[in-house]
This record gives C-alpha cells, sequence and structure tokens, in this order.
C-alpha cells in the first residue's frame, strides 16, 4: 500500500516509518510541518529509499492534503499532534488546531479518497487518571483531564464517528507512554537522561509518586503495524507496555545506569492537574492480533540510555537555541522555588 504517514518526522512516528520500510513492502509518504519537535535527522538512513517520500507541510492545508491523496493514498497513519502536556497548558489553542482540526481536515480527505483504513494514533491520557488498582481498558469511559488529552479525545470522537457516519474505515491505537531513541529531550526520560549527563537536576515534579506504564517505541510501533494490517475497523486497540514504574524510581533507574549520584534530583512544583497513574489492559490486541513485546522495562531503558550517551551531538542541537529557551520557562521557576 501507499500510505500516508503524518507527522513522521517525530518521535513514534519516524521509529514506525523505519520498522515499515525495513520489515513490509508498503511505501510511506511522510508529510510534517517540522514544528519543533520534528527532526528529518531522524530519518537519515532512509531518505534514499524509493519507496519514501518527504513532503513538508500541515495536515490542515486542505488544498495540500487533495494533492497528496490524489497521488494514489491507500492508508493513512495519523500521528500528528502537539504531544507535551506542559505546552498544552500553556498554550491549550494550538493543541485544539492541530490535534482537531487537523485531523477533521485528514478525516475529510480520507473519505473524499475512499482509502482502506485511517488509524488514529492516541494515547492512555484520553482515559484520565486511573485509581490504585486496575487498568483501562478500550470501553473504559473517556475523561481527559489536561487541553492535550482533551484534543486527543475529541481526535479519537471525531474518527469513530467518521466510521459510523460515513462507513469511514478507522482504527484507533491507544498506546501508554513511550520511550526509546529519537525522543524529544522535553520528554522525561530523554530529558532526565540528558540533565545527568551534563550533570545538571533532573526535575521531578512534585513527590515524584505519579505512575506510568511504560512502553519502548519499537513494541509501539510492531502494534501500530499489526493495527494498520490486520485491525478490524471500527475498533480501539490498546498498546501497553505492561511495566508501570514510580517516577522517582525510573529517575534513580536513570541515575544508575549513568552512575550519577541520586542528589540530582531536584523536586519542582508539580503540574496543574497531574494525573497519579496510568495504566493499560493489552490483552485484546494481544488476543485478537498476536501482539507481544520485545521489550523488558529494564532491557529497554538501559538501550535507551545508552542510545543518548551515544548520540550526544543529536540531542545538544536539540537542547541549544529556542528549545533552551522553552525549558528555562517551564522549569526555571520551579527549580528555584525547589531549592527554598
Amino acid at each position: 500500500m501507499l500510505i500516508l504517514v503524518t507527522g513522521g518526522a517525530g518521535f513514534i512516528g519516524s521509529n514506525f516509518i523505519r520498522l515499515l520500510l525495513k520489515e513490509t513492502s508498503h511505501r510511506a509518504v511522510n508529510l510534517d510541518a517540522l514544528t519543533y519537535a520534528g527532526n528529518l535527522e531522524n530519518l537519515a538512513e532512509v531518505e534514499s529509499d524509493a519507496r519514501y517520500r518527504f513532503i513538508k507541510g500541515d495536515i490542515r492545508d486542505r488544498a495540500l492534503l487533495a494533492e497528496i491523496f490524489a497521488q494514489g493514498i491507500e492508508a493513512v497513519v495519523n500521528f500528528a499532534a502537539e504531544s507535551h502536556v506542559d505546552r498544552s497548558i500553556e498554550d491549550p489553542a494550538a493543541f485544539l488546531h492541530t490535534n482537531v482540526l487537523g485531523a477533521a481536515a485528514l478525516l475529510d480527505a480520507a473519505r473524499a479518497r475512499g482509502v482502506k483504513l485511517f488509524l488514529q494514533i492516541s494515547t492512555d491520557e484520553v482515559y484520565g487518571s486511573l485509581g490504585p488498582t486496575g487498568r483501562f481498558t478500550e470501553s473504559t469511559a473517556l475523561a481527559p483531564n489536561s487541553p492535550y488529552s482533551a484534543s486527543k479525545a475529541a481526535a479519537d470522537l471525531l474518527a469513530r464517528s467518521y466510521h459510523h457516519t460515513y462507513g469511514l474505515p478507522v482504527v484507533i491505537t491507544r498506546s501508554s507512554n513511550n520511550y526509546g531513541p529519537y525522543q524529544f529531550p522535553e520528554k522525561v526520560i530523554p530529558l532526565f537522561v540528558t540533565n545527568a549527563l551534563e550533570d545538571k537536576p533532573l526535575p521531578l515534579y512534585g513527590d515524584g509518586l505519579q505512575r506510568r506504564d511504560w512502553i519502548h517505541v519499537e513494541d509501539n510501533c510492531r502494534g501500530i503495524l499489526l493495527a494498520l494490517e490486520e485491525g478490524r475497523p471500527g475498533q480501539v486497540y490498546n498498546i501497553g507496555g505492561n511495566a508501570e514504574r514510580v517516577n522517582l524510581d525510573m529517575a534513580h533507574n536513570i541515575l544508575d545506569l549513568l552512575h550519577q549520584p541520586h542528589s540530582l534530583i531536584t523536586h519542582v512544583t508539580d503540574r496543574p492537574g497531574h494525573d497519579r497513574r496510568y495504566a493499560l489492559d493489552s490483552s485484546k490486541i494481544e488476543s485478537s492480533l498476536g501482539f507481544t513485546r520485545g521489550y523488558s522495562f529494564d532491557h529497554g531503558l538501559a538501550q535507551t540510555v545508552q542510545w543518548y550517551v551515544a548520540h550526544r551531538d543529536w540531542w545538544k542541537r536539540i537542547k541549544s537555541g529556542a528549545y533552551q529557551k522553552y525549558y528555562e520557562g517551564m522549569y526555571g521557576k520551579r527549580l528555584k522555588k525547589g531549592k527554598e
């Protein structure tokens, strides 16, 4: 198939494109606006592949979408999204424009083209905050608690409505927290790894006892590929890592792998409305599509830490300039408060 992958220069999208080209015969058109988290260096190893093409553009540009779909697009995998919760708290409107209006433009273009499948990539955060026991299932009610997760829930519901109303073959995947190579260093694991490598504080929100379910990005991408090739239209598939960790323990793990002191951890003012726990039940995709994981959390984290050690030039370029201004604005005051 000729697959339109939106947001393919980002973290999960670029990992998915590399997997797609390596292990299938599909062709990929990568549409990405190359905003702050989009980085074509993530795809340097496939840029000369005849089955891959990059187009710089915004998923809200309906004229551009019409041109692209007219080239024979058969399926869509929509990774394109603003995805950082802190940024959504600072500027909710940007998330509505990209995550909701962008999804609407893509759905309209896909419907006009009559694609074989529209795969909407979503997140466990649409379910809200989980109590001390149990896991989110695909039938759990949506209860998003941040502007980011609300925008993703809105896109999910819009995609669902296009399947119900227009018969567009839509599948939705919702994954737990991803980690792995090429993740933008504002996210917690690469932020902690790169800060530790520079002997800088690790800014840990609140008491650090929030729990997250972690999945290696390659495992998530394999689940997404299964959903693309074998998923049933109208269905939602949770893709979890089955690897819950307390944020404080995860910070300790990273520092231990780098032989750095735990004293680098600095507790900072908590994020407003911070969800306490996420955990996904992945039994549906495991039983119906045969999904399995290739990484334990300990193995995956060690591999990820080593990747950032070996690719200092990649993340040092990113952590300079515009990102540094954002980092200071987001964490500077909180770090100062943590020391008071």
